[in-house]
């Protein structure tokens, strides 16, 4: 018997989903202390992180072509939610020492 049958790898697939998934646990997981303050830090750091991502996206469109341009494309599927947690944590850790400076 002969069996003609492509195998398909759904490596790539699995991977990218269970980053996005990890990112998304990272990125919007509640803090020891969720006040207020954090939340605007949070909507603050989202909204960076989409700007800063649609400019670098938007430079990236004109300067990259060809098959450089879907890797640029599969790598902006992450970056958002990669900036997002750089963003928020460096805002978090600023905002604790102009806490203990306070004090």
């Amino acid at each position: 018997m002969n069996n003609n049958y492509n195998a398909v790898n759904f490596t790539d697939e699995v991977a990218a989903i269970g980053i996005i998934i990890g990112l998304l646990f990272i990125a919007f997981s509640k803090e020891k202390v969720e006040d207020e303050m954090i939340s605007r830090l949070r909507l603050e750091s989202l909204q960076w992180a989409v700007y800063i991502n649609y400019i670098v996206l938007g430079v990236l469109i004109i300067l990259v072509h060809g098959g450089l341009f879907l890797e640029v494309m599969v790598y902006n599927m992450f970056t958002v939610l990669l900036m997002f947690i750089i963003r928020f944590r460096l805002a978090i850790r600023r905002n604790e020492r102009t806490v203990l400076m306070a004090l």
